[in-house]
């Protein structure tokens, strides 16, 4: 079994197989469509022999299927048919549950991505659990994705960015008693020092998410 990765994101779609060290990429942005995004793949993996395809999608997965239109791409995603288009067969989660699946070591995992948006998820005793955490008010009637998301990052210094996040690191943590938590996605490079039961992980678990969706015959357990 030969799985294709491909992680979508609202500035890049990031694609890897098993074997293969560096990830391929091209961007996407707020006009993407699917019928864009999988007319670049096909191109961009075409030497990459594969089998099996995993998802990860910018937005409301349920039961394997995208029941809502992306914040950050263009239109069009709701009841796509990935599998007719890729030619393989195709599971899908959303970005952060993916994520949230490759960084899981056991317990309570919460998993925080700051990339474009703000991705949250959690992984509980390997149940999958997506979350859409970032358009829940936070203050001054801004959400936290409003406060944590690149918005958030271009409009404050990174010395207030941080204290924001680690303030709500805080919340999460009280709220849903979580054994670790873990923060990815690209800004995560601007943290070094996370507290105690913190811990920064790569964007490439993403792909390990993906290749872990298909190691067993039935998709992971996955609840809302």
């Amino acid at each position: 079994m030969n799985v294709l990765a491909i992680d979508i994101g609202g500035s890049h779609v990031k694609m890897l197989v098993p074997g293969v060290q560096r990830p391929r990429r091209f961007d996407s942005g707020p006009r993407m469509t699917p019928d864009q995004m999988v007319a670049q793949v096909l191109e961009a993996v075409a030497d990459w022999p594969h089998d099996r395809i995993a998802i990860g999608y910018p937005g409301v997965v349920a039961d394997g299927r995208i029941v809502r239109e992306p914040n950050n791409l263009g239109p069009g995603w709701v009841d796509f048919d990935f599998a007719a288009a890729l030619g393989a067969p195709v599971r899908i989660l959303n970005d952060a549950a993916l994520q949230a699946f490759g960084s899981y070591q056991g317990g309570r995992l919460l998993f925080l991505g700051l990339g474009t948006g703000l991705g949250t998820a959690m992984v509980l005793d390997g149940v999958i659990a997506p979350m859409e955490l970032a358009h829940l008010p936070y203050r001054n009637e801004g959400t936290y994705e409003d406060y944590l998301g690149e918005e958030g990052l271009r409009r404050m210094e990174p010395e207030t960015w941080r204290r924001h996040l680690w303030e709500v690191v805080k919340l999460f943590r009280a709220a849903l008693q979580p054994s670790e938590v873990a923060i990815g996605g690209g800004n995560a490079r601007e943290l070094d020092d996370p507290p105690p039961g913190v811990r920064l992980v790569p964007n490439t678990n993403a792909f390990i998410g993906g290749f872990r969706l298909w190691q067993d015959p039935s998709p992971p357990r996955e609840e809302r």
